[in-house]
């Protein structure tokens, strides 16, 4: 984190692609993960690694992050659902390779179609598997907790069984765990609560990311709530596309652009160039000229005067 006060991860090429019809070409998405590197992303999702049938949308996953893994200075993120994901994920050489676990078991049975204690016994075979590896060849093994905060399916989500499952995802192997507002139903005195109880089960090194969702308008609120308490880490979307398809109702990420001028305009370093982050939307918008865009920075754009954190 010398670079950086505040780490960017985008997931617009996985979250945002996975939940719309269109499928974008992979050369569309080549051009894409370069420009949105070449604005300084440190950290891009590039796919994940579930079967075509049920993601035509990702079918080229480990075609774009054979790519992205010749960016330099880029981190390149895959999710996989399970541990054959995991072997073909490994094979690309990732730098990070996540795993959800839904805290929801009704949707960890639609999402992955595994109970909690299937998805753990997934994450210590992965474990085991990284270990395996060299040590300059290890990603980084995140669990995801999804439906952290609520679930559209069950309603409302234990925050003790969301501090039991990170405890037992690190037990399990993992590296770290993540928050995930899967529903966006968060909102930021809970997200504040949440990130504390975790904190105090697994260690504060061992979660110091987010991903948030923006369905009731709560998701800068709750990144500016899970800045102020310290994680240093916060997934987004440009143009805020991305959803969850097994979550009925959960709508859009947070909006990379949006959020990096919050955090620019706060003082927080993101090591993000604006223009050339709206160039990247501008092809983005053209790569999918049937799918709507959000976001108010963009329209806006900067104030007079603006200058970036330094």
């Amino acid at each position: 984190m010398a670079k950086f006060d505040i780490e960017i991860s985008e997931v617009g090429p996985r979250d945002g692609l996975q939940s719309i019809s269109t499928i974008m070409p992979t050369a569309d998405k080549l051009a894409w993960i370069d420009a949105l590197a070449a604005a300084g992303i440190p950290e891009i999702e590039v796919g994940s690694f579930v079967p075509a049938s049920v993601l035509p949308q990702l079918a080229d996953t480990a075609i774009v992050a054979r790519y992205a893994r010749e960016i330099a200075g880029l981190s390149v993120a895959v999710l996989v659902p399970n541990f054959r994901g995991a072997q073909n994920a490994i094979e690309v050489r990732p730098t990070k390779m996540s795993i959800p676990l839904s805290v929801s078991e009704t949707h960890s049975l639609r999402n992955v179609k595994r109970n909690h204690q299937q998805v753990l016994e997934e994450v210590k075979r992965i474990a085991e598997l990284v270990k395996s590896l060299p040590k300059d060849q290890r990603p980084k093994f995140e669990g995801g907790l999804s439906t952290a905060f609520g679930c559209t399916i069950e309603g409302i989500v234990s925050e003790d069984k969301v501090v039991e499952l990170a405890v037992a995802l690190m037990e399990a192997g993992c590296d770290e765990v993540g928050l995930s507002d899967t529903t966006g139903y968060a909102n930021p005195a809970q997200v504040q609560r949440l990130i504390k109880k975790v904190w105090a089960a697994v260690g504060k090194e061992n979660l110091t990311g987010i991903h948030l969702h923006n369905t009731r308008g709560q998701g800068l609120a709750n990144a500016l709530a899970a800045v102020e308490v310290g994680i240093t880490t916060i997934d987004s979307s440009m143009g805020g596309i991305g959803g969850c398809p097994a979550a009925p109702g959960a709508s859009g990420n947070i909006v990379t652009e949006d959020l990096v001028f919050m955090l620019e305009a706060m003082g927080l370093k993101t090591g993000i160039d604006f223009d050339a982050m709206f160039a990247a939307r501008k092809f983005l918008a053209k790569a999918l000229p049937n799918e709507p865009l959000y976001g108010f920075t963009p329209d806006a754009g900067l104030p007079k005067g603006f200058q970036r954190a330094l």
